[in-house]
Order: C-alpha cells, then sequence, then structure tokens
C-alpha cells in the first residue's frame, strides 16, 4: 500500500476476469473510493501472473471461472511467484461455485465474495484482505471448508498431523481454534484480552509454523489432518 493525496494510505488492485463488462463495472466501484485504486487488469490467468508481477498489488480479485486456466490455478502462480509482501487474493464466485472455492481456498486465497454483492460489500471486502484480516464471510468459508474435508475423510482417514502442527504454543492453539470459527483479529483479541497488534504477532508465527500462506490456508490444514471436527470448530488435542 502506498500514501496517496493528504496522506489516505491507497490499496492498489488488479482486476482479473475474462468479461470486459465486469472488469469495467469492478473498476467503476473501486475507483469511487478515495483509497482504493486500480493498476492493473487481465482477462485470462496468463496475462493475470505478468500483470501482478508488474503492478505489485495489495489485493487481486480473482474471477475463478475463466477459459484456459482458471482462477485456482492462476492464484496458486501468482502467491508462487511472489518474493516479497504477496497480494491477497480475493477470488470472485457464484452460489454454485463451492468446489472451486475450495480449491481457491487450498491454493492461498485470502477469502471469496459472490459477484453479485453490492459496491459498499465489495469495498469493505477488499479492506478487509488488504489489512491481512479476517475472511470476507467467515462463516460461509467455514461451511466450504467443512463440506469438502468431511466427504474427504469419509473415504479416506485425515492425514497425519504434522509435527508443526504439535510445536505450535498453547496460545497459537488458541489463536488456531479462532481462526477455525471465524473470528476476527479485534474478536480474537477481545476473547484473549491481548491487543490486535499481539493477535497478528501469533497469527504469523502460526502461519510460519505451519508452513502456509494464509489463515485460510492453516484453517484447511486443521480440517484436513483432524485437528478440527467438520461441525465442531473446536480442535481436538
Amino acid at each position: 500500500m502506498a500514501a496517496g493525496a493528504g496522506g489516505v494510505v491507497v490499496i492498489r488492485v488488479v482486476v482479473v476476469d475474462d468479461q470486459a463488462v465486469i472488469r469495467a463495472g469492478l473498476r467503476t466501484m473501486l475507483e469511487h473510493e478515495s483509497d482504493l485504486t486500480i493498476v492493473g487488469e487481465a482477462g485470462n490467468a496468463g496475462d493475470a501472473v505478468q500483470v501482478v508481477a508488474a503492478a505489485r498489488p495489495d489485493v487481486v480479485l480473482m474471477d475463478i471461472r475463466m477459459p484456459e486456466v482458471d482462477g485456482i490455478e492462476a492464484t496458486r502462480r501468482i502467491l508462487a511467484g511472489a518474493t516479497v509482501a504477496p497480494p491477497a487474493v480475493l477470488i470472485l464466485t457464484t452460489f454454485d461455485d463451492e468446489e472451486y472455492v475450495f480449491g481457491a481456498l487450498q491454493a492461498g486465497a485470502a477469502g471469496f465474495l459472490l459477484k453479485d454483492a453490492g459496491p459498499d460489500v465489495l469495498v469493505a471486502a477488499v479492506r478487509t484482505v488488504a489489512a491481512g484480516d479476517a475472511l470476507v464471510d467467515p462463516s460461509v468459508t467455514r461451511r466450504v471448508v467443512e463440506r469438502w474435508v468431511a466427504l474427504e475423510t469419509s473415504a479416506s482417514p485425515a492425514r497425519p498431523v504434522p509435527a508443526a502442527v504439535d510445536s505450535l504454543s498453547a496460545r497459537e492453539r488458541e489463536i488456531l481454534v479462532g481462526l477455525a470459527r471465524g473470528r476476527t483479529n479485534r474478536e480474537l483479541a477481545a476473547d484473549l484480552i491481548v491487543s490486535e497488534a499481539t493477535v497478528k504477532t501469533h497469527v504469523s508465527n502460526l502461519l510460519a509454523k505451519l508452513g502456509v500462506r494464509s489463515r485460510v490456508q492453516a484453517v484447511v490444514l486443521a480440517y484436513e489432518v483432524g485437528v478440527v471436527r467438520p461441525g465442531e470448530g473446536d480442535l481436538s488435542w
């Protein structure tokens, strides 16, 4: 993020969608805000990787269904290619894309937003993921994660618990429980009676220990290895 006129911190955004009219609509909605600016657009996944590398945005609005290469693979390539400060990828989706959404979350997306969300919701979502805070809709994301992990584990046993999970401190485990329940940094700070800065530090530490890029991936990992049970939101250790 960069300082704009009057010292306002401006969030840099790249929009990726194969429909030009949608890109134009998103640009109109976002650039109406003084703290948001579009620094690039792409109509396909291949161009998206190049545009993001050149523009170095804070947030990427990513369409999930595109010809040839979808938004899941584009997200994976963008985050894998980021050397420092990777952008937060916000997936644009529809109600019938749950399988795609789960794949995107596994790839490291920061969250997802329905395409028919209004301007206020879209702007709030961009600001939220730019700040590295909670998912756009934690409750919906949790249902998606639970549904697909339940289907996977019904056919095969849960993965062994990695040593990295066992290495988490007691406080980091509490934070992971909170993430699984969809708590925001502010809510976690209130729950644990600490500052938001302290919560952010704990989140950063647990992500590093688990070897994941985002809080979403941490939650997915917790479900996949069975330390969080679908429908409960509590760790099983």
